[in-house]
């Protein structure tokens, strides 16, 4: 069977690509999940978050941003000394941070979902890449999402970042054509 080339032999890592990566998201916690999990990458591999996600998910009220706005120094303090997350205060805060800019959309456009897809007139951008090589780290639209986040507040939402959200959330479809989810989502 064949898979995008940037997936490794780990059963988590299969399944992930498999059953999630490219696979349209509208819920919108569920999206504000993927947005700080991006978030957390930066500087890392995605398979080193995959691997801590459910650490994340605990740490992190399963990111319910109603519960995270009301984070204080104890809970940091708490998330810094958390092994199970990448330990980066920045990155910490930044989930805090977006939580209060996430409601903030959600209040604007009734749904951060509604929101999000907007950027690419509500429906995937389908892609027939033959090569890993094609598949760009940003585009204009990721450059405007990110710009248009920023602007609202969010942190770790730089173009690259966005990019790789918008493919991890089905916002764009990134399977090579020869890759066996390639015709799942289109």
């Amino acid at each position: 069977m064949n898979r995008c080339g940037w997936v490794n032999q780990d059963p988590l890592y299969i399944d992930y690509h498999d059953h999630e990566w490219g696979v349209p998201v509208y819920d919108d916690q569920l999206l504000f999940e993927y947005l700080n999990l991006e978030g957390a990458q930066a500087g890392l591999s995605w398979y080193t978050i995959l691997k801590k996600r459910e650490n994340y998910r605990k740490a992190f009220d399963y990111f319910d941003p109603n519960i995270i706005i009301s984070y204080d120094e104890n809970k940091i303090e708490e998330l810094l000394q958390n092994e199970g997350i990448v330990r980066n205060k920045l990155k910490v805060n930044a989930v805090i941070t977006n939580a209060k800019a996430f409601l903030k959309v959600k209040e604007e456009f009734g749904s951060f979902s509604e929101y999000i897809w907007s950027f690419v007139d509500g429906k995937p951008i389908i892609h027939h890449f033959k090569d890993l090589s094609e598949v760009p780290a940003t585009t204009d639209i990721s450059d405007k999402l990110s710009k248009d986040l920023k602007k609202r507040g969010f942190k770790f939402v730089g173009s690259t970042i966005c990019y790789a959200f918008m493919q991890a959330t089905g916002m764009v479809n990134d399977h090579l054509e020869s890759c066996i989810c390639f015709h799942k989502n289109t």
